[in-house]
């Protein structure tokens, strides 16, 4: 069996093309490049919920960062009128609208894409998007299934472009200083990572299927998807619920989690064994159409037997620790633990016991490192989309806090997570090659099949 490097190596160095001067560009990428004084022109694809984010954040850099955005586009027209007002408004640029991608792909005036589209068009796009030589911003988890990360790795290596991962907590200073502190051994060291995601969801609701509204491109919005008849109550959203396109909350809200617990475990790496039990408890089939669990344990070890616990809780629930911590992290080493809750408290704050002693010897500072951005939603992000833009101008990929490798190792955790889930059982995983232990039926879950012509190609 060939492994994984040593087909990246292959497929990448073998066929990439002509490199333009030996430098490694594509004929594509070359023309993507952007001085540090050049403009830069986005467009968003995605527009309800996380797109209005990244709308506001593209906005809030236009004159800091000489950046436009220059097109919009959703399957779903319903929400055109209102974030062309809101990009006038603030940087009175009146942005071309469209509902197929393509328009965007196919632009050679468009130098980036931001994408906050549903989960299960993540890989397509931005594979779409790096082939034309346009860097991505894409959200988290950046995939659907470990296949799809994998393909996008090599399309962004092949085509030398920049892809950037919205996970923000890599972004938020504090957060930074804590990670930083665990890797310094501010509690010895660290053998065990806890994440937890305890975000309360209520039922949404059960309907029958239906037609499209007409301002839909519904075999659009399915893309990669199978296709099933079209139900008010798997789209906007609640796509998040159901196995064909989301995650469940581990791959939604958790996710971002689980990216902090590998980070202060450092590990670069996939685990060598997972097994996640739960199920949907309070909710009935009768009463909701909710497909991924809504209580969600995971366990992780890795080759040299630290561990990542996680814990996803949607209903109700205690807090943890001194801080109180609903979303965010506890780390435990061999000479203390570390609390850092990542999300609720804009700060990022966090605070680290030694042994059993009762009060912190070391923690964050209130305020320190916080720069609000204009969404009102968290912590600031905009240093992560800042980020994006300060690696693009300077053509590296070690600038990026989220570059698409580290994006695809925390991603790949709740997707490991979800195929144990679904299995009812614990799983050993060949990190090399990615694939399971004599176990194909797990590994026909590692892909999807693709619906044409949405297909994620092997070879990119």
């Amino acid at each position: 069996m060939t492994k994984r490097r040593d087909f990246i190596r292959q497929s990448v160095f073998g066929s990439a093309g002509i490199a333009i001067g030996g430098m490694g560009f594509t004929a594509r990428s070359y023309g993507s490049i952007i001085g540090s004084n050049d403009r830069l022109n986005v467009a968003v694809i995605g527009l309800r919920s996380r797109g209005t984010a990244h709308i506001d954040e593209w906005c809030y850099l236009k004159d800091s960062h000489n950046v436009r955005i220059v097109s919009l586009c959703d399957t779903d027209e319903q929400f055109f009128a209102e974030r062309l007002k809101t990009v006038d408004d603030k940087t009175g640029v009146k942005p071309s609208v469209y509902w197929d991608m393509h328009k965007i792909i196919d632009n050679p005036e468009i130098h980036a894409v931001s994408f906050a589209t549903p989960n299960h068009w993540h890989a397509l796009g931005t594979i779409w998007a790096c082939q034309a030589g346009k860097h991505v911003y894409v959200e988290k988890p950046c995939c659907h299934n470990i296949f799809e990360g994998r393909k996008m790795i090599e399309a962004a290596l092949r085509y030398n472009v920049r892809v950037q991962v919205g996970f923000q907590g890599r972004s938020y200073q504090n957060i930074i200083n804590a990670i930083k502190f665990l890797h310094d051994g501010g509690i010895g060291d660290v053998y065990m990572a806890r994440g937890l995601c305890y975000k309360p969801r209520d039922s949404f609701g059960i309907a029958k299927d239906s037609e499209p509204p007409v301002t839909l491109h519904y075999d659009t919005w399915l893309g990669p998807a199978p296709y099933r008849r079209y139900n008010e109550k798997r789209l906007h959203y609640n796509w998040h619920w159901h196995w064909d396109t989301g995650n469940g909350d581990s791959g939604n809200q958790g996710v971002h989690e689980f990216d902090i617990a590998r980070w202060g475990l450092n590990k670069n790496e996939h685990p060598v064994s997972v097994y996640s039990t739960g199920g949907i408890y309070g909710i009935t089939s009768e009463e909701c159409s909710q497909e991924t669990p809504n209580t969600q344990t995971s366990l992780f070890k890795y080759n040299d037997g630290k561990m990542l616990e996680f814990e996803t809780r949607g209903r109700y629930f205690n807090r943890e620790g001194g801080l109180g911590i609903g979303i965010g992290n506890v780390f435990y080493g061999t000479e203390g633990y570390l609390e850092l809750q990542a999300w609720e408290k804009s700060e990022g704050e966090w605070q680290a016991f030694r042994k059993r002693e009762k009060e912190p010897f070391a923690g964050s500072k209130t305020g320190e490192g916080k720069e609000m951005s204009p969404t009102l939603q968290g912590p600031d992000s905009t240093n992560h989309f800042s980020n994006f833009v300060a690696a693009i101008r300077a053509g590296k990929d070690e600038m990026l806090n989220s570059d698409i490798n580290k994006g695809f190792f925390s991603s790949a955790l709740p997707l490991l997570a979800n195929i144990s889930y679904r299995l009812g059982r614990e799983l050993k995983f060949m990190g090399d090659y990615e694939r399971f232990i004599n176990d194909p039926e797990a590994d026909t879950m590692l892909t999807r099949n693709y619906r044409k012509p949405y297909v994620v190609p092997f070879e990119v």
